[in-house]
């Protein structure tokens, strides 16, 4: 498959149902992890299967309604008319004069992973951020080695400030942040 024939637009409300996600993949197979121990960032092994219930397709569904009922932004990749992968930005500002937008959901189906699809779709969300006001993306970015290697390609960092809600609900994610205008800093490392 070639990266040409994807297509990328927002979603409406409308659309986000499940028979959306009937072609999706969410499949991970992880084995090595970032964790935070003695002060410093360590990798570890623990492998398991990452994958996402018809329960939590729901959820994902009824949040990605919400995040376009409250002036978000869902923006999707489809190949051949099927979804394969998808990002998600919530409108409301937070962190003081860290101006965080909030990168509420990033995935790309199993499938089509290596593609370029993740790049795209990260652009468009930091693009959509800027538009809106923001100095940086928030991300609590999986902890999978393979995760932290993208979100570090993407010029993400460790976030200057952790939002407490997203820490208790995911503790083993990674808090990221990263630049979204032209006139920011350009971060060099991560985790």
């Amino acid at each position: 498959m070639s990266i040409e024939v994807i297509q990328y637009r927002k979603l409406q409300k409308e659309e986000l149902c499940r028979e959306l996600f009937q072609s999706f993949i969410r499949h991970q197979k992880v084995t090595k992890c970032w964790r935070y121990e003695n002060n410093q960032w360590v990798i570890k092994e623990e492998p398991f299967i990452d994958d996402w219930t018809e329960k939590d397709y729901q959820i994902l569904i009824a949040c990605l309604k919400n995040t376009v009922d409250t002036g978000g932004f869902v923006y999707g990749a489809f190949d051949e008319g099927k979804l394969k992968g998808f990002v998600s930005v919530e409108a409301a500002l937070f962190g003081g004069e860290q101006r965080y937008l909030d990168l509420s959901s990033i995935h790309v189906s199993e499938d089509m992973r290596g593609e370029g699809i993740g790049k795209k779709l990260f652009l468009a969300a930091k693009k959509w951020a800027g538009e809106k006001g923001a100095r940086k993306l928030y991300i609590s970015g999986h902890s999978a080695v393979e995760s932290q290697a993208f979100y570090k390609a993407m010029g993400c960092v460790e976030a200057e400030v952790y939002h407490a809600g997203h820490v208790e609900a995911e503790p083993y994610d990674c808090q990221l942040e990263c630049w979204v205008g032209r006139g920011g800093r350009r971060n060099e490392e991560t985790v």
